[in-house]
């Protein structure tokens, strides 16, 4: 009896161990810490890696002592702790001179004519002054010990065209690129991109036609990413990025992103799949897409948005409380991970129900 008491608590450990080895790496987006307490917050933290959560983007905006003081909190958790904090997108007053600011294809600034919501204020990649604030503020977080990397956001232009999941949400029919949407037309880009190629893109009566043009600006987005890499990286820090799913596919065509050409450890394409109308197959397809245009050398995390209140999806008329319900986890799951992504990236395990909880344990422990 005794030896069968042994046996059967080798067996138990046995199988933990087999479970978390072949576990799926899951990682999720967060904010706060709002008013919470250090107590709260570990509670928390401890609460999500029981789940099986194994770090976290974490957006604790740009003050390098609120994320050291959340990175500690997360490390002793058991989690990896990566700084959140938006790139490109900067709309608060008085940060940086609007003249920095974007410019589209009418010549109104993205500082006093967002396009489609207020807080889209988007900075121009092209600007000294703008890699030189955001090199500041990443290498301030970076040098924190507990921070395991920086996570970039909204590292693009402004969507030239909106997923189609959104078009009626802003009552817009976005059949080609329309010059309000599109940017940047500064007096830099144009003059840089005319010097370049011997084009005055102001002149030309179809600018979505110009292949150059749009290579122009993959690598103006490309170049500012490389060199935050660079100092990232000279600080032994890792530096991923939210991305929009492809790259051809989607993050090229809508918001200049070509991001197979970065130089980062991580991409974490946001493959919301209502957004474009699809189904959980597309969560495999782009997966199978982002694995083939990296070549498999960098790991890839599908970003899974999770609906909220599944009971009241299909009445809710905006597509942003839309996202997978607990009967889909498990399948977009499998989808992401055998067509080559390396894990998961829960947006956001707050919006989670403990169904979906329970669908996703079923694929994550594998």
């Amino acid at each position: 009896m005794k030896n069968f008491f042994i046996l059967a608590i080798v067996l138990f450990l046995f199988s933990c161990k087999s479970e978390n080895r072949n576990k799926i790496p899951v990682y999720a987006w967060e904010s706060g810490p709002g008013n919470k307490s250090d107590t709260e917050l570990l509670s928390e933290f401890k609460d999500l890696k029981e789940k099986g959560i194994d770090g976290l983007m974490y957006s604790a905006g740009h003050s390098a002592e609120t994320n050291q003081r959340v990175a500690k909190l997360a490390k002793e958790a058991g989690l990896e702790y990566h700084a959140w904090i938006p790139t490109l997108m900067q709309a608060r007053e008085g940060l940086l001179d609007t003249s920095l600011y974007a410019v589209n294809g009418l010549g109104q600034s993205a500082w006093s004519n967002p396009a489609y919501v207020g807080y889209y204020k988007f900075l121009c990649p092209n600007r000294d002054e703008v890699y030189s604030f955001l090199e500041n503020l990443y290498e301030k977080v970076a040098d924190i010990p507990e921070v395991d990397g920086v996570h970039l956001d909204y590292i693009r232009f402004p969507d030239v065209i909106l997923a189609r999941g959104l078009w009626e949400k802003y009552g817009l029919v976005m059949d080609r690129e329309y010059p309000q949407f599109d940017y940047c037309y500064c007096e830099k880009c144009v003059a840089d991109f005319e010097k370049k190629s011997g084009i005055n893109i102001l002149e030309v009566e179809e600018p979505s036609h110009v292949d150059e043009w749009k290579q122009f600006r993959y690598d103006l987005i490309t170049n500012l990413v490389n060199r935050l890499a660079e100092m990232v990286h000279s600080k032994d820090k890792l530096i991923t990025a939210a991305v929009f799913p492809g790259p051809n596919s989607v993050a090229k065509k809508i918001v200049r992103q070509e991001w197979d050409k970065w130089n980062i450890d991580a991409f974490y394409p946001m493959n919301y799949n209502d957004f474009y109308l699809e189904d959980t197959e597309w969560v495999g397809e782009v997966s199978r897409e982002a694995f083939e245009a990296t070549g498999g050398k960098v790991p890839v995390y599908s970003g899974l948005f999770i609906c909220p209140a599944p009971e009241r999806k299909t009445a809710e008329p905006d597509p942003e409380n839309h996202g997978l319900v607990p009967s889909e986890i498990a399948d977009a799951i499998i989808q992401s991970v055998s067509n080559g992504a390396a894990g998961i990236c829960l947006f956001t395990p707050s919006r989670m129900t403990e169904e979906g909880w329970e669908e996703f344990r079923k694929a994550v422990f594998r």
